[in-house]
């Protein structure tokens, strides 16, 4: 009996798989890498502005008042009572769980300066962001829809609150397709003690088909786990295999016309190509000792450092989206040790992306955008005595960008003196999901799905594009 009669006679996929040798951790590949399918490019709704996104996301909403929004009006209300204008019709998450008293406002607790000819304001805990002042522009006065962590990062990821939604880099790659053959067109990277509050929820596909989800990568060991061929399986014995597995889908697909086996057929070949480029993107070792020096990597180990090189290689091959999150900047508590460790984890990693983009002409096509779910507020949060933290804020926080023909050394939007609320045009989450498509040649009211009897949108029914931005 030959090879393949013996495999024809078996009468479930389950039973072939097991015979294959594709195992349950092979099974959870081939579904994880469902994102991995090869999305073919596609026409835009006009000439784009940019071919790549970068997207750090810093879970947990770093405070802005510590970083890059100087406010000396808080340096002269320091300990004072919060103004009850401030409070009222004002819902905050935790403010009355630890104390009764009304909340004091809280002078910057870091040192600020200016920098570059822009004489953007930095504090000392960004010194390697600020000497890049004038290639970043400053996005202030950003409003967003929920003061929880969790669903204010699906808000931004997905436009919703609930879970379900495609995310961003999903519509993306819907919307435009990726110009990589060997690596998925949705590439998600984590570092930090943990992960992002709503999980996969925030690179899911949602209703979009799965063949555009985000897939998770690792910048230490293998890229992806399970990518590696199994121990005692040579690469004649492998290709026979897939070989087989596709016909059986595509005998599948021809019967029930499910464009989910198509995703199926295309992840098994995905897999296959990464299992060369996969380990050759997280080899180091070709890059200069200059540029690992200017990012801080530690070849072999798992950081924000390595991601952010990652990052760069990946658009190199032609990722079109690309998200870094990067966790630990929820400080109620204490924005004392805490924050300055967190932020000398992202300082210098961050300036030598956009250094290094900008450097290799990448930049110019690629955008980059830093910064966290909601903001923090211009009132102090005292947990404990001694220390002091900041709360949630939802009406007025800040992104940072870079590239893409945004203006470099610009501040885009204004907030009064406080901090507390934008001045001028209102600016949404909404907006900057609006701008980023644009920026990417889509329209975002053109671009929707039909799922459930009407058209989805990654904006809802509400965004414009922020003009400054639009370049």
């Amino acid at each position: 009996m030959t090879y393949d009669d013996r495999y024809l006679r078996l009468k479930t996929r389950r039973q072939i798989f097991r015979d294959c040798g594709v195992g349950a951790g092979k099974i959870a590949l081939a579904s994880m890498l469902a994102g991995g399918a090869k999305a073919a490019v596609r026409q835009p709704h006009f000439p784009p502005r940019i071919d790549h996104v970068i997207f750090l996301s810093m879970a947990g909403a770093p405070s802005q008042f510590e970083l890059f929004d100087y406010k000396p009006a808080l340096e002269k209300w320091h300990q004072q009572p919060t103004p009850d204008s401030f409070l009222k019709g004002k819902r905050f998450a935790f403010m009355d769980s630890f104390t009764k008293e009304v909340p004091k406002i809280l002078g910057p607790t870091r040192k600020f300066q200016q920098y570059g000819k822009s004489g953007m304001w930095f504090s000392e805990l960004f010194p390697n962001i600020g000497s890049i002042a004038d290639d970043l522009t400053l996005v202030r006065g950003i409003s967003t829809e929920n003061f929880n962590h969790g669903p204010a990062k699906l808000f931004t990821n997905t436009g919703s609150v609930r879970v379900g939604r495609p995310s961003i880099g999903a519509w993306v790659t819907y919307g435009i397709g990726t110009e990589s053959d060997d690596l998925p067109g949705f590439v998600v990277l984590q570092s930090g003690p943990r992960g992002p509050r709503s999980g996969a929820a925030l690179w899911s596909s949602g209703f979009l088909p799965t063949s555009y989800q985000g897939v998770p990568f690792r910048s230490a060991g293998d890229p992806i786990l399970n990518l590696s061929t199994p121990k005692g399986i040579d690469a004649h014995e492998q290709r026979a295999t897939l070989d087989l597995i596709g016909d059986i889908n595509r005998l599948e697909l021809a019967e029930s016309g499910d464009p989910e086996i198509q995703t199926r057929i295309s992840q098994y070949e995905m897999a296959y190509r990464m299992q060369t480029s996969g380990p050759e993107l997280i080899d180091f070792s070709k890059e200069s000792k200059a540029t690992l020096d200017m990012y801080g990597v530690e070849p072999g180990k798992s950081s924000y450092a390595n991601n952010c090189l990652l990052a760069r290689r990946l658009v190199e091959r032609g990722v079109r989206f690309v998200q870094l999150y990067h966790s630990d900047w929820d400080h109620h508590q204490d924005l004392g040790d805490p924050l300055t460790a967190v932020t000398k984890e992202v300082d210098k990693p961050t300036a030598a992306l956009i250094t290094d983009l900008k450097q290799r002409g990448l930049l110019d096509r690629t955008l980059v955008i830093w910064g966290g779910e909601f903001g923090r507020t211009p009132m102090g949060e005292v947990r404990e005595k001694g220390k002091v933290g900041r709360n949630h804020h939802i009406d007025a926080y800040t992104l940072m960008m870079a590239g893409g023909g945004c203006p470099g050394g610009v501040i885009v939007g204004e907030t009064d003196e406080f901090g507390f609320s934008p001045v001028g045009d209102h600016k949404t989450v909404h907006d900057v999901q609006a701008t980023l498509l644009h920026k990417l040649g889509l329209d975002h009211e053109k671009l929707t799905y039909k799922f459930m009897g009407r058209n989805f949108r990654l904006t809802d029914v509400s965004g414009h594009v922020i003009k400054p931005l639009a370049g």
